[in-house]
C-alpha cells in the first residue's frame, strides 16, 4: 500500500557530492518523519539524518556540516544533499518514514536502498 523509491546513488570520488532522494506513494494519510540510514559492509544500520513533520531536524555526529536533508511535505519526498564524501560514508543508504495510512493506523516503512561508494 506504501512505497518508498529511493534514487541518486553512485559512484564518487572522495571530496564529492551527491544528492539522495526518496519519493514516498501509496495510501498516506500523514508522514510523520523521513529518515535517511545507511548500512556499511559489516556494519550495523545507523541513522544519518531525520527530518520531522514539525520541521527540525537532526544528523548523526559524523556527517553534521556535511550532508543536508531536504523535505517536500506536498510531494512527499525527502532528499539528502552529501557533500565532502568520504571513503566511510561508503554504505547502502536507505530511506524511512513513519507514515499513518489512516488516521488510526501508523507504520514504519522501509525503501530498497540505494549504493553509495566514495571511492577515488
Amino acid at each position: 500500500q506504501v512505497q518508498l523509491v529511493e534514487s541518486g546513488g553512485g559512484l564518487v570520488q572522495p571530496g564529492g557530492s551527491l544528492t539522495l532522494s526518496c519519493a514516498a506513494s501509496g495510501s498516506i494519510f500523514s508522514i510523520n518523519a523521513m529518515s535517511w540510514y545507511r548500512q556499511a559492509p559489516g556494519k550495523q544500520r545507523e541513522l544519518v539524518a531525520v527530518s520531522r513533520s514539525g520541521g527540525s531536524t537532526n544528523y548523526a555526529g559524523s556527517v553534521k556540516g556535511r550532508f543536508t536533508i531536504s523535505r517536500d511535505t506536498a510531494k512527499n519526498t525527502v532528499s539528502l544533499q552529501m557533500n565532502s564524501l568520504k571513503p566511510e560514508d561508503t554504505a547502502v543508504y536507505h530511506c524511512n518514514a513513519d507514515i499513518k495510512t489512516t488516521p488510526w493506523r501508523r507504520g514504519d516503512y522501509w525503501g530498497q536502498g540505494t549504493q553509495v561508494t566514495v571511492s577515488s
